[in-house]
């Protein structure tokens, strides 16, 4: 009995009926979906006056640079604060808390030094000491307001007018802000080795004191001191090792853009390559990946083995015993490495032999099909060069995103609060006015509070809304972002039709055919591309507030809400890859025939399901073999800058620079490489989704009889009539 094999044209959607002078991408056509290319205009001008309003209101310095205690910048170029980047406070017992100190609302007063304390000071030891020695007070007057130069005066009208802090405590800065040099040693918090300190006002305190001072300041819950002083211990440690990889990277930025030439030449290469030699060399390509993997599976093993043998050795050891080291040779002498590296690579390759033993005959139709997408870029090599435009679109889309942000947030005029010592006050955190604070009754009433800097806010309708703007600012860059690899899709699309459905290759193929795509995108079809970027965009938003929420609900208990939230987010991910494949293969059908996005995806979205078997392997085994290419490429140019770094190519060593970590360049010429080559597949994997396209609309079109040839080429015409005729022997 007879089975059905190939699914007819009528099953998914109506019956087609074609155009019999079909050549090709249509040239006359009219506009699409004209009300969302209003729409996405309105959003554009929008867009522009919000980042106008935001770049009036805001100032980016209030994020750059920390306030003092007047609203002043420190740091900041061209004010007496310039030499000054560092923040101080006068009573640090007052504003331990490091949500105080992120804050800026720390009971006290906020001076702006160039450089935090080293040592333990108070006022009353500087004054006894000053009589002997007049270098006491030089040192001291760094941390006391500008202008004060009366070192005799007492403690009481010092701490009463806030002139001099009434003690200092060693410090290091942190977020350009000075907090207390904490250290655990032996299990016991100190700072500069010392468990004890005078407070300046005749009281002997505890470090532990400074830990409690967040009791004072009544939030919750309790600060665990031994934690934060062993995260910024890493924090400062982690700052060492940026500067070291800063070093690196000014050391050798020359060779790594090297690196990333070799990397766009061999990619353009290896396309030219692909053109005449696409079967032999996708074959080598798999082959060689299936031997190279081999042998690191061998390696692994005998590495794995080698280590596990040593007695008492490093074999014993495991990753999380030795924690995060910057030298990853310390990695490779571990047993437990190489048995991830080998179990990895045994993966990968049980991966790559059972697609090729079950999808022999489809890789065989994937390759003819990257022969033809090789004719097709050769013909068409401006192609290749198209991504810099999308890179150029995305890097303003970005840009601009980034500055606009930033002003929104640093939007607002400066607020004051009262901030009163730790005795309860009536009037504490209340606004206030600087100018006139002297002359209200709350100094009376609270002794000792300050009408200090909080942060920059208002309540004005603008002010309030901030955080929407904010929202609306990340939509409509999302929405951009879309819609610039859309029109890109669009484009290339277009331009790849024009090849196939040329007749004759390359008489018939049109003249500036990746302009003329362009253009008819740009022209008529901007509002379609806004349609489906705008709905990938709200998709992307809806994943982002999941990730903000699944961030927000960490440390619930709730785990209905969690499990919840994990569930939406698998399912917004599938969505969003789903529409992307969508939105992909409509611009396609849109780049051909000029239809409209629905009418587009719809017929597309039919077109596939008639072929959902090729889909659904041609497609991935592509992506495969494209990705194989990637990572030959970016492998090899890694492997060359491996050698060259680690000095052993004799030929060129002297000419390698001094590196403290030779990885830091080594990743970034790898990484880089990776996306160089990414960039030029990309226009091959478009190639290949237009054609296959193109080539499943040409079996239902036609025949290859004389009066309805196929517009394939005669190789990928002889793999497929090889294909039908084992469909037809097992379906006898």
């Amino acid at each position: 009995m007879a089975r059905k094999t190939d699914i007819p044209p009528s099953y998914y959607g109506e019956p087609r009926k074609f155009d019999p002078g079909f050549r090709g991408p249509i040239h006359n056509r009219g506009c699409t979906d004209v009300v969302c290319c209003v729409v996405f205009v309105i959003f554009i001008l929008g867009y522009i006056a919000l980042g106008t309003v935001a770049w009036i209101h805001g100032d980016p310095r209030k994020v750059v640079y920390p306030t003092d205690s007047h609203g002043q910048f420190c740091g900041q170029q061209g004010t007496p604060n310039a030499n000054k980047a560092i923040l101080f406070y006068f009573n640090i017992l007052q504003c331990a808390n490091p949500a105080v100190l992120i804050n800026l609302q720390c009971p006290t007063t906020q001076l702006c030094v160039s450089k935090c304390p080293d040592r333990f000071a108070t006022y009353l030891d500087m004054q006894y000491n000053y009589r002997y020695n007049k270098s006491y007070w030089e040192y001291y007057r760094q941390f006391c307001k500008p202008g004060f130069d009366n070192p005799r005066k007492s403690v009481a009208q010092v701490l009463r007018d806030e002139d001099c802090p009434s003690m200092i405590v060693p410090s290091r800065p942190f977020l350009q802000r000075c907090f207390p040099d904490f250290i655990t040693r032996n299990g016991t918090l100190t700072v500069a080795n010392k468990t004890v300190f005078k407070d300046g006002l005749g009281k002997t305190r505890s470090v532990i004191d400074l830990r409690d001072a967040a009791k004072d300041s009544n939030l919750e819950p309790r600060v665990n001191w031994t934690a934060i002083a062993g995260g910024i211990t890493s924090l400062l440690d982690a700052k060492e090792v940026g500067m070291k990889i800063f070093e690196d990277y000014a050391n050798s930025w020359y060779w790594i853009l090297i690196g990333l030439v070799i990397t766009m030449v061999v990619s353009l290469a290896f396309i030219l390559l692909l053109r005449f030699t696409a079967g032999v060399l996708l074959w080598l390509i798999i082959f060689g990946v299936i031997a190279v993997v081999g042998y690191g599976i061998w390696h692994c093993y005998w590495e794995f083995s080698t280590l596990r043998g040593k007695p008492h050795g490093d074999g014993d050891v495991t990753i999380s015993d030795i924690g995060f080291q910057t030298d990853f040779r310390v990695y490779l002498q571990l047993s437990q490495t190489w048995l991830i590296f080998m179990i990895s690579l045994s993966v990968i390759e049980a991966v790559i032999i059972i697609i090729l033993i079950f999808l022999r005959r489809r890789v065989r139709i994937a390759i003819a099909l990257l022969k033809e997408g090789s004719r097709a870029i050769g013909y068409i090599m401006s192609t290749l060069f198209y991504p810099i435009i999308t890179f150029v679109l995305l890097a303003i889309c970005i840009a601009y995103w980034a500055v606009t942000a930033v002003f929104l947030a640093s939007s607002g005029d400066a607020v004051y609060k009262v901030m009163s010592t730790p005795d309860k006050c009536v009037y504490a955190n209340l606004t206030c006015d600087p100018e006139t604070f002297s002359q209200t009754n709350v100094t009376k009433v609270c002794p000792g509070s300050q009408c200090t800097f909080a942060f920059y806010g208002g309540e004005s309708l603008y002010h309030r809304y901030i955080f929407v703007l904010q929202l609306c600012n990340l939509l409509v860059f999302l929405w951009l972002v879309n819609f610039t690899i859309a029109l890109g899709q669009c484009t290339l699309a277009g331009a790849f039709a024009s090849y196939y459905w040329a007749l004759r290759k390359p008489q018939d193929i049109p003249s500036c055919p990746l302009f003329s795509s362009f253009s008819r995108a740009v022209r008529y079809h901007t509002g379609s591309l806004a349609f489906g970027s705008l709905i990938l965009a709200v998709v992307q938003m809806f994943r982002i507030v999941l990730e903000y929420l699944d961030h927000k609900l960490k440390g619930a208990h709730n785990a209905f809400a969690r499990f919840l939230i994990c569930c939406l987010k698998c399912c917004f991910w599938c969505l969003e890859h789903f529409i992307k494949f969508m939105n992909r293969n409509a611009y396609i059908m849109i780049a051909i025939y000029g239809k409209n996005f629905c009418t587009s995806a719809k017929d597309a979205f039919f077109l596939l399901m008639r072929n959902v078997v090729r889909v659904a392997v041609l497609d991935k085994v592509t992506d495969f073999l494209l990705f194989l290419g990637k990572v030959l490429i970016s492998g090899s140019v890694g492997v060359l800058a491996f050698f060259f770094f680690t000095r052993k190519i004799p030929v060129i060593q002297e000419e390698v620079p001094s590196l403290n970590y030779y990885w830091v360049p080594l990743l970034t010429v790898i990484f880089g490489s990776y996306l160089i080559a990414h960039g030029f597949f990309n226009v091959y994997a478009m190639c290949v989704d237009t054609l296959f396209l193109c080539f499943c609309e040409d079996l239902e079109r036609n025949d290859g009889s004389p009066l309805k040839p196929f517009y394939m080429s005669p190789q990928l015409h002889r793999i497929l009539r090889r294909e039908q005729g084992s469909k037809l022997y097992a379906a006898s």
